[in-house]
C-alpha cells in the first residue's frame, strides 16, 4: 500500500482519496468513500478502468506480452511444467515438492469419477445439444449429488469441492462429446495422467485399446496451461460476483462457464478457425490479407491481435512450436494447416501487422491444434472451461478467504423517466 493521495474536485468540493500499490502494475485509487463524500458514483462500462479485488494469483502486462502465475512467466510454466503442477501452484502459491506434487494428482485421480446417476442426466437432453449447454446444467448439478462439501465457511469443504470440480470436468467434458456422436461413456483410467485420462475417455471406445500419443498428450496438456488463468476476465468476475453471494462453488463455476460460451470471450478460437476454412488455400491468403488492410471493408484477421496485449501474446509463442510438434506426430497433411502455417509467416513479415499489433495470438494456435487433434469446433470452448476450472477455482477460494470481501453491486446512471403517477388502464 502507498501514502499517495489523490485529488478529486466535484462540485465545489475538493476530496481526498488513498492511492494503494501493489507488489507490481498500476497503482489504484481507493474510491469505496467516494459517494459518501460526494453523493457521485463512477462510469466505467466494462469496468474496464476499475479493479474490484485485489489478488495475488495472475498479474498481466497487456503492453509488454507479460503473463505470471503466481510470479512464474507462462512461457516457462508451458515449457517446463505440467497442467497439474500449475493447477497446484494457483491453488496454494507455491510449485509443489515432487511428494507434494505425486500427492496432488493422487487426489485428483481418485476424484475423476462421476455419480453414475449422472449418466441418466445426460440423457435427458438431446443428442444436438451444444456441449456447452450440457456442461453448464451438469455442472451446476453437481452440487444436488456433493452437498457433502458446499459449505463455504469450512476450509476443509472448499478444498475437497476444490479438487471435484478441477477432477470431474474432464470427465463431464468428455462425456458431453461422447453423447452428441452416440457414443458409450469411457469411464477414466487411473493409470493414465490428468490430460491423457482425458483423451482415452474423449476419443477411446470400450471395442479396443486406445493409445495415448505423447505428442498430443503434451500438446493438449499444454493448451490446459495456457488457459489456466486470466486475471480478472469475464468468466472469472462472473465467478467471483456469484460467489459473492454466498452461493455453492458449484454453481460458481456454473456461472462461469456460462459466460464463457459468449463468442466474445471463449469463442475466439473457433472464430479462427473458421476465417481458415473462409480463406480456404494458400493461394487465397493475399486476397483475405488485402480485405483485414482495407478500412471500409468488415472483414478482420480471427486470432491475430489480443484486447489485453498490446505485444505478443505470451502464450502464442509456446504454441508456435507445438503446432509443428503435433502436425509431424499425426502426420497432417490438410489445406487448411498449409494455410495457417502461411498466414502465420505473411502476417509476422507485414509491416502494416507489426505496426498494428496484430499477432497471433493463443487462439489462432489452440483452434489449429484442437481441430488436428480431431476435436469438432463446439468443443473448444469446452476445453477451455476445462483448463480454465483450476483457475476459477483459486479466484473463488481467495475471494472466500477475503475478509474484506462484499457481496457485489455495481451502480448505474440511471436515464429512465422521473417518478409519475400510474395511470388506469381505462384513460390511457
Amino acid at each position: 500500500m502507498s501514502d499517495n493521495q489523490a485529488s478529486l474536485t466535484a462540485g465545489g468540493k475538493t476530496i481526498e482519496m488513498p492511492v494503494n500499490s501493489g507488489t507490481i502494475g498500476p497503482d489504484v485509487i481507493d474510491i469505496r468513500k467516494l459517494y459518501a463524500q460526494t453523493g457521485m458514483f463512477t462510469y466505467d462500462p466494462g469496468f474496464t478502468s476499475t479493479a474490484s479485488c485485489d489478488s495475488a494469483i495472475t498479474y498481466i502486462d497487456g503492453d509488454e506480452g507479460v503473463l505470471l502465475h503466481r510470479g512464474y512467466p507462462i512461457g516457462q510454466l508451458a515449457e517446463h511444467s505440467s497442467f497439474m503442477e500449475v493447477s497446484y501452484l494457483l491453488l496454494n502459491g507455491e510449485l509443489p515438492s515432487a511428494a507434494e506434487l505425486a500427492d496432488f494428482s493422487r487426489t485428483i485421480t481418485r476424484h475423476t469419477m462421476l455419480h453414475e446417476q449422472l449418466a441418466t442426466f445426460y440423457r435427458g437432453f438431446r443428442r444436438d445439444a451444444h456441449p456447452m449447454a450440457i456442461m453448464c446444467g451438469v455442472v451446476g448439478a453437481l452440487s444436488a449429488f456433493y452437498h457433502d462439501s458446499t459449505d463455504i465457511a469450512d476450509p476443509v469443504h472448499r478444498k475437497i469441492s476444490s479438487h471435484r470440480l478441477i477432477a470431474k470436468m474432464p470427465t463431464i467434458a468428455a462425456m458431453a462429446y461422447k453423447y452428441s456422436v452416440g457414443q458409450p461413456f469411457v469411464y477414466p483410467d487411473n493409470k493414465l495422467s490428468y490430460t491423457g485420462n482425458f483423451l482415452k475417455m474423449t476419443f477411446g471406445v470400450p471395442a479396443e485399446e486406445y493409445e495415448v500419443i505423447p505428442e498430443v498428450e503434451k500438446a493438449m496438456d499444454r493448451i490446459f496451461t495456457l488457459h489456466a488463468d486470466h486475471e480478472q476476465n469475464a468468466s472469472t468476475s462472473t465467478v467471483r460476483l456469484a460467489g459473492s453471494s454466498g452461493a455453492n462453488p458449484f454453481a460458481c463455476i456454473a456461472a462461469g462457464i456460462a459466460c464463457l460460451w459468449g463468442p466474445a470471450h471463449g469463442g475466439a478460437n473457433e472464430a479462427a478457425l473458421n476465417m481458415l476454412k473462409e480463406i480456404g488455400t494458400p493461394d487465397r491468403i493475399q486476397h483475405y490479407i488485402d480485405r483485414a488492410k482495407d478500412k471500409n471493408d468488415p472483414f478482420r484477421l480471427m486470432g491475430f491481435g489480443h484486447r489485453v496485449y498490446k505485444n505478443y501474446d505470451p502464450r502464442a509463442t509456446v504454441m508456435q512450436s507445438t503446432v509443428r510438434e503435433v502436425f509431424a506426430a499425426l502426420n497432417v497433411q490438410d489445406p487448411l494447416f498449409e494455410t495457417a502455417l502461411r498466414l502465420e509467416e505473411i502476417a509476422l513479415s507485414d509491416p502494416y501487422f507489426a505496426e498494428k499489433k496484430l499477432f497471433p495470438n493463443v487462439d489462432f494456435y489452440s483452434g489449429i491444434i484442437l481441430s488436428a487433434i480431431g476435436f469438432p469446433t463446439t468443443m473448444f470452448t469446452v476445453l477451455f472451461a476445462l483448463a480454465r476450472t483450476v483457475g476459477w477455482v483459486a479466484q473463488w477460494n481467495e475471494m472466500i478467504s477475503d475478509p474484506g470481501q462484499k457481496i457485489g453491486r455495481p451502480r448505474q446512471l440511471y436515464t429512465g423517466p422521473t417518478a409519475r403517477d400510474y395511470v388506469p388502464v381505462s384513460e390511457r
